[in-house]
């Protein structure tokens, strides 16, 4: 019984630490100290070394989670018969979840084989929800993966200044415009060429 309670107070301060961590580094930037995450979680330093060696353990931690929730975002809104109604849901989803909070931190962290693999997993996923919809004549024939995916980096990311209602609402009503943008036939063609698949992957392969 003893064990049990150990653990079970392990696995709620490692949920702390990884809630905290995801809220200092998102709205103070990526160089913030961990002493402030242990703070904001309320758990000493020696629990959050115990846990993660380094803030390079901690980010990857919290990119991989953030990956798995794309995942089964992804998995829900194939689940939905509609294949509009299932990609508007994976947007909301993923907005909500601010699953692309963390892309900042691209390229200053080594990517793990996990994370990686999930990786991999979110983008076949993701290919079949968009090709879905645009064989349904509902999305706009010249927007890709990757659009849809860098759109919802874009809303990931903290308005400046506290958090507030204003804000919310404002966010609320420019995904919806984003979202029109989105379906078909598409009003103004889309200047440029497509982003790719290596630029978007290349991102995150750390400098030599």
């Amino acid at each position: 019984m003893a064990g049990r309670g150990r653990q079970a107070e392990a696995a709620r301060n490692d949920l702390r630490l990884l809630q905290a961590a995801h809220e200092v580094f998102t709205t103070q930037g990526f160089d913030a100290p961990v002493s402030a995450i242990a703070r904001q979680a309320g758990v000493g330093m020696g629990s959050l070394y115990r846990r993660y060696r380094t803030k390079e353990e901690l980010l990857q931690r919290l990119c991989l989670i953030a990956m798995e929730r794309v995942v089964d975002n992804l998995e829900s809104a194939l689940a939905e018969p509609d294949p509009w109604t299932g990609l508007e849901a994976y947007v909301r989803a993923c907005v909500a979840g601010r699953s692309g909070a963390l892309a900042p931190v691209a390229g200053t962290i080594e990517v793990t084989d996990e994370m990686w693999r999930t990786s991999r997993r979110a983008t076949e996923l993701a290919g079949t929800l968009v090709a879905r919809a645009r064989e349904a004549g509902a999305l706009r024939p010249d927007a890709t993966t990757l659009d849809v995916s860098l759109l919802i980096e874009q809303f990931s990311r903290p308005a400046p200044g506290p958090p507030s209602e204003e804000h919310q609402r404002v966010k609320e009503r420019l995904l919806a415009i984003a979202l029109d943008g989105l379906r078909a036939p598409g009003a103004t063609p889309l200047p440029g060429e497509p982003p790719s698949a290596e630029w978007y992957e290349g991102r995150w392969r750390t400098a030599p």
